[in-house]
């Protein structure tokens, strides 16, 4: 049976209580990033209203998810395959690094 966990948090100023398998503090962390991205777009457009903007910040936050998995410039996954590609360049298939006999200066 899996553990269900109830944490209140406030999503633009309504209090929601959810009840969740995910821990807690994760909870907190993604009602309090949800918010933030609502209160950008509440700051950007004063005369939005409320369900406007949770539908904007929820499309917003998907092409953030999309961008993510596609490996746009600037996303993680971009920078960790670029990190990927330039460490392939500089341990073979091997395993020993290039340039060099394997053996430590001295030994």
């Amino acid at each position: 049976m899996t553990t269900r966990h109830s944490v209140k948090v406030s999503l633009g100023g309504t209090e929601l209580s959810i009840s969740s398998e995910h821990p807690p503090a994760y909870t907190n962390e993604v009602a309090a990033y949800f918010d933030k991205v609502l209160a950008r777009i509440r700051n950007a457009g004063p005369t939005v209203d409320a369900h406007r903007a949770a539908l904007l910040a929820g499309l917003a936050i998907t092409d953030e998810l999309f961008q993510a998995r596609a490996g746009s410039p600037g996303s993680d996954v971009a920078r960790i395959r670029a990190m990927r590609d330039r460490l392939a360049r500089l341990v073979p298939a091997t395993g020993k690094p290039r340039g060099g006999s394997g053996k430590a200066k001295g030994a």
